[in-house]
């Protein structure tokens, strides 16, 4: 009798005790509000970079030449400068390069600055974001969660030879293609597309910006990836408005389409190309622009080779605007 009692105690005691442990825990964790919003929720979108760049550009940059542009559903800053003269020869749109600004210390901002004094007016913009640069992965190939196994099962049993093959099949049946099903040279096509299109909606806000201060004549120059840019919105946009195209440092995205060289039959305005010859790799590029011109008739396409001076900035940029101002306006050449 005795024995038994000691056998009964402790766990007549110990089923006391479990539940009411098990209540506490329960009453120290908090519940979440049920009309609380989730993290995902609360987050906000990232701004775009070139958006950042615009607010720090209207901290910067007088009020009066702040201009506020709408390209479709975006808005967009972009600087305008007035000629300095009672009857300009017309207006010059400086497109800048991937990473650049519409102020960019080296030939936007600079040439923005000059040709207002050249007596032409100047608007300058930037670049949006690209889909195509950003960091996010075309395929998705991240592995499907595996199934819990319940307690008290066991383990599925490994795959027979024939399934393992069918997975192989349907691994390279699905090889080469994103998750949604296009393959990454239709997501590349698709992303250059968009990117195309919301550039081009810029340039269109520019152009007609420009027209409507009675410019007589619209020049419009690129910058390194702007200058792509802008030659491809002139071969498939070809407005009627825009009689020269300037580019300067001209470089090709990495994800773009097609190479600039291939634009080159479908310019139908006068072309001048400017580059540093004493940069190998611009020099070389420049190289393979020029044989593309030589392929074509009645081009009417000019290279003009600069040089770099390293240490001497003002200098530099002087140089690049007098061969600029020569070329769009031969006539006002001091």
């Amino acid at each position: 009798m005795f024995a038994l009692y000691r056998t009964t105690l402790p766990a007549f005691c110990l089923s006391l005790i479990l539940p009411c442990s098990a209540h506490a825990a329960a009453a120290e964790t908090p519940e979440a509000p049920a009309n609380a919003p989730s993290a995902a929720a609360q987050r906000q979108p990232l701004a775009e970079r070139s958006q950042e760049d615009a607010r720090a550009l209207e901290r910067q940059v007088p009020q009066a030449e702040q201009q506020m542009l709408q390209a479709g559903n975006d808005n967009f800053l972009a600087l305008w400068k007035p000629a300095n003269n009672s009857e300009p020869a017309g207006a010059v749109i400086i497109l800048a390069g991937a990473g650049e600004n519409a102020d960019w210390p080296k030939t936007v901002g600079p040439l923005r600055r000059k040709f207002p004094d050249a007596g032409w007016h100047s608007l300058s913009l930037s670049l949006p974001d690209l889909v195509s640069d950003s960091p996010q992965a075309r395929v998705d190939t991240a592995p499907a969660p595996s199934e819990p196994v319940a307690t008290g099962q066991s383990a599925p049993a490994k795959n027979t030879p024939e399934d393992a093959n069918a997975g192989v099949e349907k691994a390279t049946a699905n090889e080469g293609e994103t998750s949604d099903g296009a393959s990454p040279e239709q997501a590349a096509g698709s992303e250059d597309k968009a990117d195309a299109e919301r550039i081009f909606a810029r340039l269109d806000a520019a152009v007609a910006y420009a027209q409507q201060h009675n410019a007589r004549s619209i020049v419009l120059l690129g910058n390194g990836s702007g200058a792509y840019w802008a030659a491809r919105y002139l071969s498939e946009r070809q407005p009627a408005q825009v009689q020269k195209l300037v580019m300067v440092a001209a470089q090709t995205p990495a994800q773009a389409g097609q190479p600039l060289e291939a634009l080159m039959p479908s310019l139908k305005v006068p072309t001048a190309d400017f580059f540093y010859k004493n940069q190998a790799q611009s020099g070389k590029l420049a190289e393979q622009r020029l044989q593309a011109s030589k392929r074509l008739k009645d081009t009417d396409y000019r290279q003009v080779g600069l040089i770099t001076l390293p240490g001497n900035a003002a200098a530099e940029q002087e140089q690049l605007f007098r061969r600029v101002r020569g070329w769009i306006s031969p006539e006002n050449v001091d």
